[in-house]
């Protein structure tokens, strides 16, 4: 007989070991994982290799197959541990198994596996198919990011690596390097204007902020009756990618289907975001995890690579589109401007504090009153923490006028993308990404959205002003329920 470890799947073998399992004394542990003689079952399996991998059962571990567009399991060294199965619970609020269609890719799962046994599902093949058939490469990078891969570097974790990151971009091979706190920053002109007008209008309150795509399919599934709540503006990298094959390409002279558009994330919730029919633009999305590995082998070095800046089309973005690697960030940013669109002054003269909307609390609320407009704003992360959030608006009893959602606590700066942290480093790591995001918003001088040149630039020459009827073409989105 032989006898199967529930935990990691270590098997003993009575004829291999020369005692019966009924024999071995009580303290007998599990030699692999040390969990008691209890937690150990009958196991009868074929002997050889290719029929064990073939019809191996996991009973603890979360169960993915190739459907999951965001999340890939290497079964070969999966101990069953069931630890994703409990970091899916705990920050998700999810225990559904087998259900691909209900996962919400955030990958929060592949930050706790103990043996690497879960990773973001592939793309820099693809990228490198790309670049071998002609295409040419555009990248744009998250502002997440440049405070995160570092790390991997022996960079301090927090560490502010702009230019260093361009340059990395550029010796693989890219030979544009995009901002997506250009992005950010358009998500923010249509966001605030679409509050403004719900605002001023009667429209439909709470609004909730779209730009986590996990957030997004959690609500499309789990409460598709509070959905013309969301906003409808697109992502950064939503936002982005359209506006790179539309506009950019344009610019450059450039055939659109020439490009091959590659958004660098933390997240790899947007791969399945970029996969949607109503998010065009983005070809592929690489997470900070696939980037590293890559840079490895082609044997690139952040702490020597040469430093390049962004490509001056679609330039960079405001500090404001820098902190949407925050949670809380997004609800500020667009404070920031939602405060110019309703006064007509600069938001940094009326001395408002957005501190109530920082940190690395799972439920925040701010109270902002601009010119007799009183606005209540709560920020979310985790989306465990939204529940009783989410019952008040479905109920019609919500007191809120903004909502921001993100999946991970953090922010992007906690996405399923990023490198992993060191056992028991996750909170100190995150809080000094979210200090390095800060930092570099505070040392900008562009600050809002309203302010940056080139998003002036771009509604000048071609989508008008926000909220116009090509602004909704090109950087709006509608939903559907997936439950």
């Amino acid at each position: 007989m032989k006898y199967r470890c529930k935990i990691c799947g270590y098997i003993y073998d009575e004829e291999i070991e020369g005692k019966k399992w009924t024999e071995l004394p009580e303290p007998y542990v599990c030699p692999m994982c040390f969990v008691s003689k209890e937690m150990f079952a009958p196991y009868v399996l074929e002997d050889t290799k290719e029929e064990k991998e073939s019809k191996r059962i996991f009973e603890h571990a979360v169960l993915f197959d190739e459907k999951n567009l965001g999340v890939g399991k290497d079964d070969s060294v999966c101990i069953d541990c069931g630890i994703c199965k409990t970091t899916c619970l705990e920050r998700c609020g999810l225990n559904f198994g087998e259900d691909t269609e209900k996962c919400l890719t955030c990958g929060q799962c592949i930050m706790t596996c103990p043996t690497n046994a879960l990773r973001p599902k592939d793309e820099v093949t693809e990228v490198k198919k790309a670049k071998e058939k002609g295409k040419i490469l555009v990248a744009y990078t998250s502002p997440a990011i440049r405070v995160s891969i570092g790390e991997s570097f022996g960079f301090e974790a927090g560490t502010f690596l702009k230019d260093e990151l361009v340059g990395a971009l550029r010796a693989l091979g890219f030979t544009y390097v995009l901002d997506t706190t250009f992005g950010a920053d358009l998500t923010i002109m249509e966001e605030a204007t679409e509050l403004k007008n719900r605002l001023q209008n009667n429209g439909v309150l709470p609004m909730f902020t779209s730009c986590c795509p996990a957030w997004v399919k959690y609500a499309e599934t789990f409460y598709p009756e509070i959905l013309d709540h969301l906003s409808t503006c697109k992502s950064p990298i939503g936002m982005e990618g359209v506006m790179v094959k539309e506009y950019f390409a344009s610019k450059m002279n450039i055939a659109s289907e020439d490009l091959y558009t590659v958004a660098i994330t933390p997240c790899t919730a947007k791969k399945f975001e970029v996969k949607r029919e109503e998010i065009p633009g983005t070809d592929a999305v690489i997470t900070v995890s696939e980037l590293t590995k890559w840079l490895k082998e082609e044997q690139i070095d952040l702490r020597n690579v040469t430093k390049s800046n962004f490509d001056s089309l679609l330039g960079e973005g405001s500090g404001g589109g820098t902190i949407f690697g925050n949670t809380g960030g997004v609800a500020e940013s667009a404070l920031r401007t939602l405060y110019y669109f309703l006064t007509g002054k600069d938001y940094e003269n009326a001395h408002l504090s957005f501190q109530d909307a920082r940190g690395y609390d799972n439920v925040k609320e701010l109270a902002l009153n601009i010119d007799g407009l009183e606005i209540r704003v709560a920020v979310v992360h985790k989306i465990r923490s939204a529940g009783k959030i989410l019952e008040d608006v479905k109920n019609g009893i919500s007191p809120y006028h903004f909502i921001e959602i993100m999946n991970c606590q953090g922010g992007c700066v906690g996405g399923g993308g990023q490198p992993k942290y060191p056992e028991g480093k996750e909170k100190e790591i995150k809080e000094k990404r979210i200090k390095g995001l800060y930092n570099r918003d505070e040392s900008d001088t562009i600050k809002a959205s309203y302010q940056n040149p080139d998003i002036k630039k771009i509604y000048q020459d071609f989508l008008l002003e926000p909220g116009s009827e090509i602004a909704h073409r090109y950087l709006h989105t509608t939903y559907k329920p997936r439950s």
